[in-house]
């Protein structure tokens, strides 16, 4: 049996709940990719998603920090619905403000690490924080030596995007998401761009930060991460949440060919 759209858990009344999403569809002219997607993450918790290339996972991603606006459905943070308008066929978000407020609300890490090239790494972290959130400079410094501590380069304050392993960059991208003090973390498959050497060092970065309990959702390719980080797996396929479950659901009792044949190869 494929269990398609399968129902979120949580999503009669949640309590706890960090992000929600309810109907959300996306489309992109004629291409409908996402088509009724029902989800909440609660406080704390750890999500990954898994599907095959164009199944919707990262646009998903996308249309929860309104890098696109969805053409139908609702998104709350923290309870509070974002004012999304579709009346005339034209999708916006009523308020540019409210805008801005949302993504200060949630970080987003993604594939391509996307540093400002011609800033030194201690710039493109404090940068964030002084302008749209309005902290002092020299709180926004310390923010982000602590960071980059914890990222594992406190030595790389001075140094450019350029002079660093692509690992680096990403561990640069995660400290900078962080100096922004989100609620919510959004990994956009963040070991896909790097040398197979070097994605152990991101994994165990976004593992810690999983054991703090904060709130992630991780669209990964990494099968044994995601088994081992995360609350619930959601399997996205032809833009549906097509079965979703705790690692040992998804891994070791597949309820759909589809996930079976997704996790064999």
């Amino acid at each position: 049996m494929d269990d398609r759209n399968a129902a979120d858990p949580h999503r009669d009344g949640p309590t706890g709940a960090a992000l929600r999403t309810i109907g959300l569809h996306k489309s992109f002219g004629a291409l409908h990719v996402l088509k009724g997607i029902d989800f909440t993450a609660r406080k704390g918790e750890v999500i990954s998603i898994i599907g095959g290339s164009g199944s919707g996972k990262s646009t998903f991603l996308r249309c929860l920090n309104l890098l696109e606006l969805p053409s139908r459905g609702a998104i709350e943070i923290g309870g509070d619905p974002l004012p999304l308008d579709y009346r005339g066929g034209h999708p916006r978000v009523r308020g540019q403000k409210r805008v801005e407020q949302a993504r200060a609300r949630i970080g987003m890490v993604f594939q391509s690490f996307n540093l400002w090239p011609h800033m030194t790494v201690m710039k493109n972290l404090v940068i964030g924080p002084v302008t749209v959130k309005g902290v002092s400079k020299g709180e926004a410094r310390e923010r982000a030596e602590g960071y980059l501590d914890k990222v594992g380069l406190p030595d790389k304050r001075d140094a450019y995007p350029a002079h660093l392993s692509g690992g680096q960059q990403q561990r640069v991208a995660i400290a900078r998401a962080l100096c922004m003090e989100p609620e919510i973390l959004l990994f956009d498959e963040p070991t896909s761009a790097l040398d197979p050497e070097l994605v152990g060092e991101v994994l165990r970065v976004i593992r810690t930060l999983a054991e703090e309990g904060r709130t992630m959702v991780v669209v990964t390719h990494e099968m044994a991460f995601a088994r081992d980080v995360s609350a619930r797996i959601l399997f996205f396929d032809q833009g549906l949440v097509a079965e979703q479950g705790t690692p040992g659901e998804i891994f070791q009792t597949p309820r759909s060919e589809t996930l079976r044949r997704f996790i064999g190869a």
